[in-house]
């Protein structure tokens, strides 16, 4: 049994003149087409997906197609026509391998249709070797808006670190001039109490009252650690100076004044001092207190600088986590700790606003490029205090959601009205004064997330509460489209 194969039809060159795209076309270039071309008939449903490899070029020859894009997790229609002639697919597959790689578009029929085709292949040789000063015009053009955008993409990160950098720098600035204070501080009072053990202990204080001396200081220790944690009011604690000052007086406590306060900062009260009068005597009492004085300050100014250096470590380790420093790029991370980093890495900007966190505790690690996201929420933060104007609330919740890991950045602003919201991730487009912005912090977004990460960027708002929708598959490999809706 013999089975035919069919030829595919064929367009003759005078009917190729008659497209729009090839009427100024030489005889030759025409049959030249002729031959390499052919007609293909779609009847109903999808001619090529968008992300799918780039092979042909399609010119309508009869019937009606329709383009679509995804925006968003949803497809949304750029064009419908029925013109002939209008052409789709890998048109600019000259540009080279990488530019015709993928159909940036979905074209459907929306009745019987007919196409004359080109592959991708015969399309790069015809205009290269046609028109190679269109070509290399076009793809200079080309070039020079990638250009373009990458250095306003980069412009637009770097400002954007430059930001977070003067406020990580100001936030380091704090504790460490609270470290090297209190260090100046402690060296003065650790001398101070070498000088008053001497005086304690120049023979006429027998070892019981030393001894005892020495109970009272570590007395004297464990309680400011249980007073530290406790909210003493301005007025009581002022209440409890006077009185220390007064019992200081009474008993020829040089600079009572002076010794009151930091008794008081501890938790003491007369009856405690009291206590040391007993354990002491009156010829002592003076320098068992200066020594009580120096032992409590020098234990207060350790625990500040314990304080400041445990802070500077805890900013250390947020810009760490925030750049990713010694990470690989792509890796299972916990989306709440890239958050945290995020939030301690702006605290700068923080400063007037309430911020809620709302994360979920069951909510499992994913496999992200991490950098990147803290790049989104750095983003998206930084629009919503903006918008607030120095006060409102600022909430961030995570959850999971099916599927998919949410993190939603929330707002207490004025809203984003609806002419403006569809235009929000388009690039340049920006509502800040100039010089304030580029435009490109959502868009910049939305490629991470969606292109990036094939998840989902949207937003809902209203005024007093906009809110940011950050989608991510907690499996990529397994991920279904559908569930974006």
């Amino acid at each position: 049994m013999t089975v035919e194969i069919q030829e595919p039809r064929r367009l003759t060159p005078d009917e190729l003149r008659t497209l729009f795209l090839f009427e100024s076309l030489t005889d030759e270039q025409l049959q030249w087409l002729s031959e390499v071309g052919y007609v293909e008939s779609v009847h109903d449903g999808i001619v090529f997906t968008e992300g799918d490899p780039a092979t042909c070029c399609y010119i309508l020859l009869s019937g009606e197609l329709r383009l679509c894009k995804l925006s968003h997790g949803e497809e949304v229609e750029i064009n419908r026509t029925r013109q002939r002639g209008v052409y789709a697919g890998a048109f600019n597959a000259f540009f080279g391998a990488d530019d015709r790689k993928a159909y940036t578009a979905t074209m459907r029929v929306t009745e019987p249709s007919e196409f004359f085709v080109i592959s991708a292949a015969t399309m790069a040789t015809m205009m290269n070797t046609w028109f190679p000063m269109a070509v290399h015009l076009i793809e200079g053009f080309i070039m020079g808006m990638r250009r373009t955008n990458e250095t306003l993409g980069e412009r637009e990160r770097l400002l954007a670190l430059g930001s977070l950098s003067a406020g990580l720098t100001h936030e380091l600035n704090n504790p460490a001039a609270a470290a090297v204070r209190a260090a100046a501080t402690l060296r003065q009072r650790v001398a101070g109490m070498r000088s008053k053990l001497a005086m304690l202990a120049d023979g006429t204080l027998d070892a019981t009252k030393l001894h005892q001396i020495v109970e009272l200081q570590e007395a004297a220790v464990e309680r400011l650690d249980k007073t530290k944690d406790k909210d003493i009011s301005p007025m009581e604690l002022s209440d409890a100076e006077d009185s220390l000052t007064d019992w200081l007086d009474d008993h020829d406590v040089q600079a009572s004044w002076d010794v009151a306060p930091v008794l008081a900062a501890a938790g003491l009260d007369v009856a405690w001092m009291e206590d040391v009068l007993t354990a002491v005597g009156p010829k002592y009492l003076e320098g068992a207190v200066r020594w009580l004085m120096y032992t409590i300050d020098t234990e207060s100014l350790m625990n500040e600088i314990d304080d400041s250096v445990t802070r500077i470590s805890t900013l250390v380790g947020a810009a760490k986590q925030y750049s990713q420093i010694d990470r690989a790029p792509y890796q299972v991370v916990d989306l709440r700790e890239l958050l945290k980093s995020t939030l301690v890495m702006m605290s700068g900007k923080l400063q007037g606003l309430e911020v809620v966190k709302d994360f979920d505790p069951e909510l499992p690690p994913i496999p992200a490029y991490a950098a990147e996201l803290n790049q989104v929420w750095t983003n998206i933060i930084d629009n919503a205090v903006s918008a607030m104007g120095g006060s409102g609330t600022l909430t961030i919740r995570t959850k999971k959601d099916g599927a998919y890991a949410v993190v939603e950045i929330g707002d207490t602003g004025p809203g984003i009205p609806p002419e403006i919201r569809r235009r929000i991730f388009e690039p340049f487009f920006t509502t800040k004064p100039i010089g304030e912005g580029t435009g490109l912090g959502l868009d910049i977004s939305w490629r991470i997330v969606v292109k990036k990460h094939h998840g989902d960027l949207r937003v809902e708002s209203q005024p007093g509460d906009t809110r940011f929708k950050i989608v991510l598959p907690l499996d990529p490999e397994s991920e279904d489209p559908d569930l974006l809706t």
